[in-house]
This record gives structure tokens, sequence and C-alpha cells, in this order.
């Protein structure tokens, strides 16, 4: 949590580790491919600074991300652009680091403006989302979206 002006801000944050190697890892969350097996089956994704990715998760609900920064098997941020109202303005970063053919996955959603029923179903899908990119990284096989019981 942090103050910024005399807001709280608030903030998601997960790791997991993946036994997969971390140039993997970080295919996994820069690409149609990795995405469209963890995240969404609809989407339209480059791994290009300044391009924003599209995710839809049905009956219209588009989630665009523009991407801020892509640091090659190290970073991935995000500046969420256009979604729900909760999520504009937020960011969402992935920190990878590799120990003994492990790769840490820090995922944070960070700038929320507050902590709502929203952001804690939120917090929970994060969480999915990281076991879906190891179950992609690690066996071939994620959970997007499209394929998970809700």
């Amino acid at each position: 949590m942090q103050i910024i002006t005399g807001y709280k801000m608030e903030k998601i944050e997960h790791i997991n580790y993946i036994k997969s190697p971390i140039t993997d890892v970080y295919k996994a969350l820069t690409t149609q491919e990795g995405l469209g097996a963890v995240w969404t089956e609809e989407l339209l994704v480059r791994p290009e600074v300044g391009f924003i990715n599209e995710f839809g998760f049905g009956d219209n609900d588009l989630t665009k991300m523009k991407i801020l920064e892509l640091s090659p098997n190290k970073r991935v941020l995000w500046e969420c652009v256009d979604s729900d109202p909760e999520w504009i303005g937020t960011g969402i970063s992935f920190d990878l680091r590799e120990k003994d053919g492990v790769t840490a996955v820090v995922l944070k959603h960070f700038d929320w403006r507050e902590l709502t029923e929203f952001y804690q179903w939120c917090n929970y899908n994060w969480a999915m989302f990281l076991l879906s990119l190891k179950s992609y990284c690690e066996d071939g096989k994620g959970t997007p979206y499209q394929k998970r019981k809700f």
C-alpha cells in the first residue's frame, strides 16, 4: 500500500514458482500463443512497447493493456487503458528471476483506488492466472478464461 497525494492506493501482489526456464515464462507472458493459453483465447497481442494488447472475456468485455516495458527475461509492465472502470489507470507488472531451473514470477496489480468486492474477486483471479501460467509452462496446457469454471 502506498500513499499518494492523500489517497491510499491498494495493490494485489502474488508470487509463484514455475519449474521452467525463464525464457519460456517470459515468452508465455508476452506472446499471443502464451497469453491465449494462460489468460483468454480472445486476444490481440504483440510484444512491442507502446502496443495496446486487447483481451476479451465474452459479452463485449474487452480489456486493453498498453505495454510500458518489456525487459527480456526480467520484467513486463502494462497500464490498463480500457476495461472495468476500477482497472483503468492501474498497472500490472510481472517480475521474473530464475534460480536452479525454477522461475519466480511476482505479479503486481497496483494503483487501485480502493479495496472493493471487485478488487477481492480480481485478487483471486490473478492467483488463478499464475496457476494457469505454471500449468502452461510446466505441462503445456494452461486454463484460459474460456476453460475455467466460475
